[in-house]
């Protein structure tokens, strides 16, 4: 299926390896023109020009160096059609282990306020165009909370929250705005911690990181004019719920 993007520009945050990388790299194949960042200089370069993508080193951990990556980005393709928003997740713990709330505050920062940064910079232009295409990579936690992973669990249900709220907000002006939740993927994150137990996925076997990029391609594309709002689960039938 062409997926009527060629020729787009995205900017497609944490995208040197991982899901982020399997979502830039089904946006290139579409012939669409792409900006990928990481912190690595080489990991970054070695993704980039593995898809033809154009790096930026930078750190989205935090909302000023989330943002400086979407300027960069514009800069470097001329303007910003679609934002893959992504980044890494904090620390595990449980309530009794997070004693100190600045925690919770260092956490909304990168698992929320990050992607808020992001879209504050990419999504006016977007307006203004007509046209535009925001999809966040969150988690399937939003649904069900994991255990072990309050902070995550409490930053990323916020940043649905915003999601949802925008995404109604600039509907009118052509802009989409969509999340996708992964559940467990094959990376090489989820390998190296030894977390690629699927007994509780009805799929029975982890999910490609290649098949989630698709994903994220479609909901980038012109066929997905009239999806907006939504909050995708990515996980193989793992969560249980109508909702």
């Amino acid at each position: 299926m062409d997926l009527a993007i060629s020729g787009r520009r995205a900017a497609v945050a944490a995208a040197s390896r991982g899901l982020g990388f399997a979502a830039a790299r089904a946006l290139a194949a579409e012939g669409v023109q792409v900006a990928i960042c990481g912190r690595d200089p080489k990991t970054l370069g070695d993704a980039a020009q593995q898809i033809g993508a154009r790096p930026i080193v930078a750190d989205v951990s935090t909302a000023d160096g989330a943002a400086a990556f979407v300027r960069a980005a514009r800069d470097e393709l001329g303007g910003i059609d679609i934002l893959v928003a992504n980044g890494g997740g904090p620390p595990p713990g449980r309530f009794a282990d997070v004693s100190d709330p600045h925690e919770y505050a260092r956490a909304f920062e990168l698992s929320c306020l990050s992607t808020i940064a992001m879209c504050a910079e990419a999504v006016p232009t977007m307006q203004a165009q007509q046209w535009g295409r925001v999809v966040a990579i969150t988690s399937i936690a939003v649904r069900q909370p994991i255990p072990y992973l309050i902070l995550s669990n409490t930053a990323r249900a916020g940043l649905t929250g915003f999601l949802k709220t925008l995404a109604r907000e600039v509907a009118p002006d052509g802009v989409t705005v969509n999340s996708l939740q992964p559940g467990l993927h094959d990376t090489e994150r989820l390998r190296s911690l030894g977390a690629a137990d699927t007994t509780g996925i009805p799929a029975g076997r982890l999910g490609t990181a290649a098949e989630f990029g698709a994903v994220a391609a479609f909901v980038c594309s012109e066929h997905a004019a009239f999806l907006t709002g939504a909050a995708i689960p990515l996980d193989g039938g793992a969560y249980g719920g109508l909702q």
